[in-house]
């Protein structure tokens, strides 16, 4: 009895020990966009939008790009600091625009100033949990017909003015059981994740899976330790984002 005792717990803690956040990314990115990534050149233009998920406390008056105060204190910091320390070489601008609050058809309001006039070469969407979260809390009356209809015209109207722009977009992601999120977001929040996937692969974006990559991170310490809410990040949840963004440039 004893030893088959040791040997279950030498198998658990051997499965635990296996399970590290580089490998929970690389498995999720696998199964989800194969290989694909983004390249990034000399010179390229890198812009992070999104709403307070990517905006995380960017000061606003700030428009010059790779500074601390412009870039916020989340993942799009975190990745931001990534690249430019990883391609020194390649003189990269990278900007943060996005605001707090918003869902896809306020990114359309703002989009001339905050991206076309920008011209990245390189765009990283991640918008969605507010436009379902708020028609809990917010009174808004929105669909998942709207947020698909509205994202695709926003899409649409990017590769018009940039056609050659290189497209990363991140999966809407919430956490259940911490604070905000319970039992009322599913199964309907899952159809915005699910709109989101299959845009990615309609406008040839690579797709990051960050509901299966937090789902995989709850195996290694507790929702809450990721996230401060249920939908925003913690340090660590911010920087296990930024940990998967980085894996889908080379």
């Amino acid at each position: 009895m004893n030893n088959r005792r040791d040997f279950i717990t030498k198998a658990t803690t051997a499965t635990v020990a296996a399970l590290t956040i580089p490998s929970i990314v690389t498995s999720a990115l696998a199964a989800s966009s194969g290989k694909k990534r983004v390249s990034i050149e000399a010179g390229n233009t890198i812009l992070f939008q999104g709403d307070s998920i990517t905006d995380w406390g960017r000061d606003k008056s700030k428009n010059e790009p790779n500074t601390n105060a412009a870039l916020g204190g989340g993942y799009a910091m975190q990745a931001a600091a990534g690249i430019l320390f990883k391609y020194a070489d390649k003189n990269l601008q990278v900007y943060n625009k996005g605001i707090s609050g918003n869902k896809v058809y306020q990114l359309a309001d703002r989009w001339d100033a905050d991206c076309l006039n920008i011209k990245p070469n390189i765009l990283s969407i991640l918008i969605g949990v507010n436009d379902f979260w708020h028609t809990l809390t917010g009174g808004y009356k929105g669909t998942v017909e709207n947020y698909t209809n509205d994202y695709k015209k926003l899409l649409d109207r990017t590769k018009q003015a940039l056609p050659d722009v290189k497209l990363i977009i991140g999966e809407p992601f919430a956490v259940k059981g911490v604070k905000a999120v319970d039992d009322k977001w599913y199964p309907a929040f899952d159809a915005y994740r699910a709109s989101a996937k299959d845009i990615a692969n309609q406008y040839d974006a690579v797709w990051i899976p960050y509901q299966s990559i937090f789902d995989k991170a709850i195996e290694l310490a507790p929702g809450n330790y990721w996230t401060i809410d249920g939908v925003h990040p913690s340090v660590a949840g911010a920087q296990l984002m930024a940990h998967a963004w980085l894996e889908t440039v080379k």
